[in-house]
């Protein structure tokens, strides 16, 4: 492969150093320009089985677009094909068909919201002032299909808590899905009549204005929905034979390949049981298909992998303690485990009928890395296809026969291949150590574990100052999410932007996980249920006491900081565990679960009635008087999310005892606020001249500072 892709992405030889050089200070924040780093092409995915295409950064200028032969080495500059797509600009909708001409669909006074084309890209559905239609591209007939749409009812078009905890952020609020045939759209219908209304207020102007959300907040009325299949030809609707007054939830239906069957998740209220119901799209007549119950909380389908014409799926589940894939037969309801074993399968990327063999990623060498599997329909001829001792993130080619693979470990920067699944072949196409990365000292990063008293070994990474004194003793700073599920300790690569400043100042950075982050599968989730927050503190709190035990570690100049989940568990830390957490910043933070939405805190809580001492003992204010200085509280003033309320009433409750606390409100923000970069860079200098003055006991030098 001596092309110019591999020479431009080559490894580069660097002369052994006899001794390596301290890293400036202001070298620290731009590593890649000072050779050290190299920023590493994005991968986009595979133009065909051949050929790959990735992003190339370029410094100061517009990144290049380049597709490389993955069996020749060939690289060749790549323009994307222009495609259809469609746009809303000022309102209305557009399309720009494939030779870059556009085309105007809509000329209303209403705001049409996510265009999405039919399968067969001879029609567009959007929603407009909460109503469904569909236009026909090449004449512009537009077909109204719904007529009830107000401001608290809702046809394809979700209401929040559906937007934030079911549907997901990524969808828009978009909810309608097209048929595989083109000819029929599934939509929920919302009603939001009886959910109570938050009200977020807005400084802008003189008056301000208020804004508000239909937000079910814990033990709240949710919105009543209804699923509904729509006729795209006749605009016939059907809706599905569900009961909607009924206290329930609906997840993300699929159609099935041949397009007669709809199959939609249903959850109660309680979230411990889920059923997939087959809907006739023709009758809207349902019947349950799988059902699955758990002590604690069942997680949605996050897809139906199709095959035998449709007469079979694969799914993934977590109803054995660990996530893994399963098999349904739909015409007899007979269910098998495909994997098994005290590891998590992560996704299922290719069903690949042809040769009775699935291709997947797992957590199984390592509950921090991610690798590559393949197995057979059965189960058995279960085979890593990923290497060493790195975290991967692959990209399978269509026809299953390679993968491109991002690798690295904490100790080791990303490194870029193609690899031969046949063979086991890898093709190096780039590294990114830069040609001086061996020339300076670099603070290393550890992956470890610590044992709890009851069997866990908890995993964290540590980074050390690239030169310590032995006589001394260091400030630490942690930095965590600690949501159920959310772990976010892997061995992989940290950005030395990231790691190296805080290093060179000679602090200690930690970032750790507890039993319920998922490294430990729904087993060791389960503990927090009606009990959040207290396995968390106990767990952190264990490596903490470790942490403490070493002769570097200055116990007391120990700090910990997140956002949202985080700056709960940062509040919480502070107040339950005094004694080991000092300092903190806690950003967009829930301080009491019955202040957050329905969804989310009953899965794991449910309801406020059913568990008042679990919500007592979970609430940030109930330690109060536990409290000894040292917190630092932010929050963004429109947080639609986490309420400022969260903060508001614990700032409340810390002024009432005469507490001594930090409060930084950011005006207009949402629940962060990249968007808004001048207080952006406010609040990250705000963090860093916090850890100076609290850890390091000086004034945060220019150089960190944004």
């Amino acid at each position: 492969m001596k092309n110019s892709f591999v020479l431009f992405f080559a490894l580069m030889a660097v002369p052994a150093m006899s001794q390596k050089k301290e890293l400036p200070l202001s070298a620290v924040k731009s590593a890649a320009d000072s050779g050290i780093i190299r920023p590493i092409p994005r991968p986009l995915g595979w133009l065909n089985d051949a050929e790959f295409l990735f992003v190339v950064p370029k410094k100061g200028s517009t990144p290049d677009s380049v597709s490389v032969n993955v069996k020749t080495g060939k690289e060749t500059p790549h323009k994307a094909a222009v495609r259809q797509s469609l746009r809303v600009v000022d309102g209305d909708v557009f399309y720009y068909n494939g030779s870059g001409t556009k085309k105007q669909l809509t000329n209303t006074a209403g705001l049409e919201k996510n265009p999405t084309f039919s399968p067969d890209y001879t029609k567009a559905a959007y929603t407009r002032n909460n109503d469904l239609y569909v236009i026909e591209i090449s004449s512009g007939t537009e077909t109204r299909l719904t007529f009830d749409g107000s401001d608290v009812i809702y046809n394809g078009y979700a209401s929040w808590v559906y937007y934030e905890e079911i549907l997901g952020r990524p969808s828009n609020y978009r909810a309608f899905w097209w048929s595989p045939d083109s000819r029929q759209i599934a939509f929920m219908r919302f009603d939001d009549r009886k959910v109570p209304v938050f009200p977020l207020y807005n400084d802008k102007g003189v008056h301000g204005f208020t804004e508000v959300t239909h937000y079910p907040k814990a033990g709240d009325k949710n919105p009543s929905v209804e699923i509904a299949i729509a006729n795209v030809d006749s605009g016939r609707i059907k809706l599905a034979d569900f009961d909607r007054t009924k206290d329930q939830y609906f997840g993300t239906p699929f159609f099935s390949p041949d397009s007669k069957t709809l199959y939609q998740q249903w959850m109660n209220r309680g979230q411990d049981t889920l059923v997939l119901f087959a809907v006739n799209t023709v009758s809207g007549a349902k019947n349950p298909v799988y059902t699955e119950v758990q002590k604690t909380w069942v997680e949605w389908m996050d897809n139906l992998y199709f095959f035998d014409g449709g007469k079979q799926a694969f799914f993934l589940s977590d109803k054995s303690g660990w996530n893994h894939l399963y098999q349904i037969d739909f015409a007899t309801g007979r269910q098998k485990q495909i994997t098994s074993g005290d590891w998590a399968v992560r996704s299922l990327d290719k069903v690949d009928e042809q040769n009775s063999t699935l291709f997947f990623t797992a957590r199984k060498e390592n509950s921090a890395r991610l690798d590559l599997y393949a197995a057979g329909f059965d189960g058995s001829r279960l085979k890593r296809l990923t290497f060493g001792n790195y975290t991967h993130k692959t990209f399978l080619s269509n026809d299953g026969k390679r993968f491109v693979d991002v690798y690295s470990n904490v100790s080791t920067p990303e490194q870029l291949a193609v690899v031969d699944i046949a063979s086991g072949e890898r093709n190096l196409l780039f590294n990114a150590k830069g040609p001086r990365f061996n020339e300076f000292l670099l603070a290393e990063t550890q992956l470890l574990r610590v044992p709890t008293p009851d069997g866990f070994s908890l995993p964290f990474t540590i980074t050390l100052p690239a030169k310590t004194d032995p006589s001394k003793k260091y400030p630490v700073l942690i930095n965590i999410y600690g949501g159920p599920n959310a772990g976010t300790v892997m061995d992989g690569w940290k950005d030395l932007s990231q790691t190296q400043p805080w290093a060179s100042e000679g602090l200690i950075q930690v970032s750790m996980d507890h039993r319920a982050s998922g490294h430990f599968g729904k087993m060791g989730q389960n503990f927090v249920h009606r009990n959040l927050g207290e396995w968390e503190i106990k767990d952190y709190s264990d490596i903490v006491k470790w942490l403490i035990h070493q002769p570097y570690v200055d116990k007391d100049k120990i700090a910990i900081n997140g956002f949202s989940y985080g700056g709960y568990l940062t509040a919480l830390a502070l107040m339950k565990a005094p004694e080991y957490f000092k300092f903190g910043i806690a950003g967009g933070s829930v301080t009491d679960w019955r202040l957050y939405d329905s969804h989310y805190t009953e899965r794991f809580m449910d309801g406020p009635d059913e568990n008042k001492e679990g919500y007592d003992r979970s609430s940030v204010l109930t330690y109060i008087k536990n409290y000894s200085g040292g917190l630092y509280i932010v929050h963004g003033t429109m947080d639609d999310n986490v309420h400022i309320q969260n903060s508001l009433q614990l700032a409340a409750a810390l002024q009432d005892a005469k507490k001594e606390f930090r409060l930084m409100f950011y005006p207009d923000a949402r629940h962060g606020w990249r968007n808004l970069p001048e207080r952006w860079k406010h609040f990250n200098n705000e963090k860093t001249r916090f850890f100076y003055d609290k850890l390091l006991g000086r004034t945060a030098p220019n150089e960190m500072l944004e």
